[in-house]
């Protein structure tokens, strides 16, 4: 029996990790369950997945889970201090990261020094703290396996191979929601256009990530760090139907790609079996109605937060977790419709245009890299 600790329960990864958990009670249980503040559906995964401890962010909704989930033998804990004791508890052997944002660094770190498995689906902890976590990883003799689909599938496609053969990646893209149109269409886009991806279910702020294009600039950075390649050899190429999940070309001309329909639940039961595979129900590839699967060029000039990511990457040190955190402030911001679609890359730009890179940072200095960041934006938008 392996026992998972899921950091980021209530979210659209945390919810389908736990479905996948409910398809195989044989192999899987819970050991550990943390969130922000839905205690109303944290509560409700508590009673059906009986968890040793759960941890909420919000220490009032902490106490206020306390006291609704007082007739059940598990332990409540809040804060980050409560995050880290979820995903550090000796009984769990593996743990899925699927919080959003920065606040994932720490817990995976700690995770990681207990000598606990990594599934991972929490980009922001490679694009901001790469450097660290992978060496970490190798320090403690930990997995890093990766959840987002692209990522699971190079991994996959990776599968018995040599680093040392790979030529260059090529991630693939949806291209979005907004694939074709100008900067004039894109300019009088509004929050419910943006949250309709044509082909995955996902959270909200990785939604209009996917609209932007700067999901994939994330990915590519999370790329550069799991598989040990530069962002030079890593090519974006836009497959609309997300079919092919991404591929890896070999030194030789050989390509491997991994194919599948656009299903989540693929790459996380992937990533807590590995290296097994079981039987997923779902459906299944029909070549014969699918007929043909075509590809395109990114649309840097329309789309300038995916070119922004290439820039942040070669730049390195620190630019990488300006460019997130002002993504993340901006998608927070466009949410709440206090500005335009496409002020977000225009936000992005400013910040790395007056930040000064801080080689190799330290966790601290990347905290306090997100934080100028944010005051940033505040003072100006």
């Amino acid at each position: 029996m392996k026992k998972i600790a899921i950091l980021g329960s209530t979210g659209s990864i945390g919810t389908q990790t736990l479905d996948v958990i409910s398809q195989h009670p044989q192999d899987l249980s819970v050991a550990a369950l943390a969130a922000g503040s839905n205690i109303v559906l944290l509560e409700q995964q508590i009673r059906q997945y009986h968890p040793l401890i759960a941890a909420v962010w919000d220490a009032k909704k902490a106490a206020e889970l306390k006291i609704a989930v007082s007739d059940l033998d598990v332990k409540i804990v809040s804060g980050m201090e409560g995050m880290i004791e979820a995903v550090t508890l000796p009984e769990a052997d593996i743990v899925v990261t699927a919080v959003v944002g920065m606040i994932g660094i720490r817990p995976t770190m700690e995770a990681i020094k207990a000598g606990k498995d990594i599934a991972l689906a929490n980009k922001e902890t490679l694009v901001t703290a790469g450097h660290l976590i992978m060496q970490m990883a190798k320090d403690y003799h930990v997995q890093i396996l990766p959840v987002d689909s692209e990522h699971s599938a190079i991994f996959q496609s990776l599968k018995g191979e040599h680093a040392s053969g790979i030529r260059r990646i090529l991630l693939t893209a949806s291209g979005g929601p907004f694939r074709g149109k100008t900067l004039d269409e894109l300019a009088d886009v509004q929050v419910e256009d943006a949250l309709k991806h044509p082909n995955w279910s996902m959270g909200r702020k990785i939604t209009i990530d996917s609209a932007t294009l700067v999901n994939k600039g994330l990915e590519m950075m999370e790329a550069r760090w799991l598989f040990g390649v530069e962002p030079k050899d890593i090519q974006i190429v836009v497959q609309p139907k997300s079919i092919i999940h991404s591929m890896v070309e070999f030194v030789d001309g050989a390509v491997i790609a991994q194919l599948g329909t656009p299903d989540m639940k693929l790459p996380i039961q992937y990533a807590l079996y590995y290296p097994d595979r079981k039987y997923l129900p779902g459906d299944r590839l029909d070549f014969w109605s699918l007929n043909q699967i075509t590809f395109e060029k990114p649309d840097m000039e329309n789309f300038p937060g995916l070119k922004l990511a290439f820039d942040a990457a070669a730049a390195g040190g620190s630019m990488p977790t300006v460019y997130n955190a002002a993504n993340e402030r901006a998608v927070a911001k466009f949410l709440d419709r206090k500005i335009g679609f496409l002020d977000i890359p225009e936000i992005i730009s400013e910040c790395m245009a007056a930040h000064k890179v801080v080689e190799a940072p330290t966790v601290e200095q990347i905290l306090q890299t997100e934080a100028a960041t944010y005051d940033m934006i505040e003072s100006r938008w």
